[in-house]
């Protein structure tokens, strides 16, 4: 993601990811800066049942300091994504 231009000027890209083997399901998550952005990812992939997936929400600052209402868009755009997997 990071060799686009676009996405390595970006502040943060934070991503969850759940991918199976052998019957497991293994799970892992990055912030990438954003706190707790990662885990707010991995609970709506868990929530959904999604696996063998990775799920990055890109955000870039534009001016306005979000504070709490960042998780609300880091949740919407994984809602998102996974309504369209």
């Amino acid at each position: 993601l990071k060799q686009n231009k676009k996405y390595v000027k970006a502040d943060h890209n934070s991503w969850a990811a759940r991918i199976t083997n052998d019957g497991l399901i293994y799970e892992t998550k990055a912030d990438d800066g954003e706190t707790g952005a990662g885990m707010v990812i991995l609970r709506i992939m868990q929530k959904e049942q999604v696996s063998d997936c990775i799920i990055c929400v890109t955000r870039w600052f534009g001016g306005i300091k979000l504070m709490g209402d960042r998780f609300k868009h880091v949740q919407d755009a994984t809602k998102h994504a996974v309504d369209h997997i």
